[in-house]
């Protein structure tokens, strides 16, 4: 599972970040999936190692221009490129309504199937290998969090053992990889758990903008691996915050926090905390570390690899040798 920032500014783009959209790329299954469609979202893909023709997915949170407005020219582009077999836009109600208006007034016709989910709370989508899940949050106007879970994995099967102990390959391994337990014709009972590694746990990625502060936020990330959080605004501006519905810097940390999650990377940035003025970016970065120390600060075209919890406590293990 690898997360590329396509846009991090809020509201409106800068030179240096485009508006809102995040990728999540799933290399096994050369499948792209996208939170969020910002305007330009298109180029951004373009400019980055990121191929359109394995987007599948699209998962909106809500109406706003700055997270809608590139999603129907990438659409469009798709549909020109004929390297798209269907795509699957989930999002809040009116957002079937908003495309069918834009495929009416611009006479576009798409070549491939497009359907549109409308979103509520719960499992929205599911596979064997994935569960995406949504949570209402507090915004403005109807906004929902999303939740990727992989499904964990059996450990790995000890082909080695299997073959010593003279038990016949073919249907039986599969069964002993499954967990289960097994007789064979000779009488003698196997355990699949005997021949199995630990189980694999399955990753979390957890994506929650806009938003003010809320529990439903918290619960959407409960135990994630990686917390992707609106921070809109500095600390020393939470009546606008509150006022806009948006997180500062330190309730994107206190979410992270209450919800036990392993990396918070904040994202969604007002303009006007460019360099040179009196707050800047970087110090938004110390609010939020001063509550969770393990705060990331997304930039456009930020690529993190989303490590499986194995290669964590590895890592935990070194550092505690070293």
């Amino acid at each position: 599972m690898q997360i590329t920032f396509l846009g991090t500014s809020s509201g409106v783009p800068t030179r240096a970040r485009n508006v809102s959209s995040v990728a999540l790329r799933l290399p096994q299954r050369a499948e792209l999936w996208l939170f969020d469609c910002g305007e330009g979202t298109q180029h951004q893909i373009l400019r980055s190692e990121l191929k359109i023709s394995q987007l599948s997915r699209i998962f909106i949170t809500h109406m706003h221009g700055d997270h809608i407005f590139g999603l129907m020219g990438l659409l469009a582009s798709c549909g020109l490129a004929g390297n798209v077999q269907r795509m699957d836009i989930y999002g809040p109600p009116g957002l079937n309504e908003y495309l069918q208006a834009c495929q009416r007034y611009s006479h576009t016709h798409f070549s491939y199937p497009i359907k549109v989910h409308a979103v509520r709370p719960g499992i929205i989508y599911e596979d064997e290998e994935f569960v995406v899940s949504c949570g209402a949050l507090h915004h403005r106007v109807s906004a929902f969090g999303y939740r990727v879970a992989e499904k964990d994995r059996a450990g790995r099967f000890d082909i080695e053992k299997a073959q010593a102990m003279e038990i016949p390959p073919g249907r039986v391994y599969g069964q002993l990889k499954r967990g289960e337990t097994v007789t064979l014709t000779d009488g003698r009972v196997f355990h699949g758990k005997d021949f199995c590694g630990e189980t694999e746990i399955g990753r979390k990625v957890a994506y929650c903008t806009d938003t003010v502060y809320c529990d439903g936020a918290v619960e959407l990330a409960q135990d994630a691996d990686v917390l992707i959080h609106e921070s809109t605004f500095a600390h020393q501006d939470a009546d606008m915050a509150f006022q806009r519905l948006h997180s500062t810097s330190t309730m994107a940390a206190q979410t992270a926090l209450n919800a036990g999650v392993s990396r918070l990377i904040i994202t969604h940035f007002s303009p006007r905390y460019a360099p040179g003025n009196a707050l800047e970016l970087k110090d938004l970065l110390k609010e939020a570390r001063a509550i969770f120390p393990k705060t990331q600060m997304a930039h456009d075209f930020l690529t993190y690899e989303v490590p499986r919890r194995r290669d964590v406590d590895k890592e935990k293990l070194v550092m505690g040798n070293g």
